[in-house]
């Protein structure tokens, strides 16, 4: 199920939890979570997110974070989750 997430306060700490779709376990396999791992370093080096806390579960991801360089939090959210489809189309 698709959702469109509401920010109220682009400068707030947020917790965000996504889940794969059918709740299939997709992160068994360490590179599908190294996967989501480099998202979340390119997300932090190169869109302006910090990030406090992070999990990942067999199913979904858990993860608590900020936005320190103005963007909107629902934009790079958009984007940290368009992220891991193209790099697996990479490899």
């Amino acid at each position: 199920m698709s959702r469109n997430y509401k920010f109220h306060n682009p400068e707030g700490v947020y917790f965000v939890s996504f889940a794969v779709v059918e709740w299939l376990d997709v992160f068994t396999r360490n590179e599908y979570k190294d996967i989501i791992i480099d998202s979340l370093r390119y997300c932090q080096k190169e869109k302006g997110m910090e990030i406090f806390a992070w999990c990942i579960m067999t199913n979904h991801v858990h993860l608590i974070f900020r936005i320190i360089n103005g963007q909107k939090p629902e934009l790079l959210l958009g984007d940290f989750k368009r992220l891991p489809v193209r790099l697996l189309l990479m490899q």
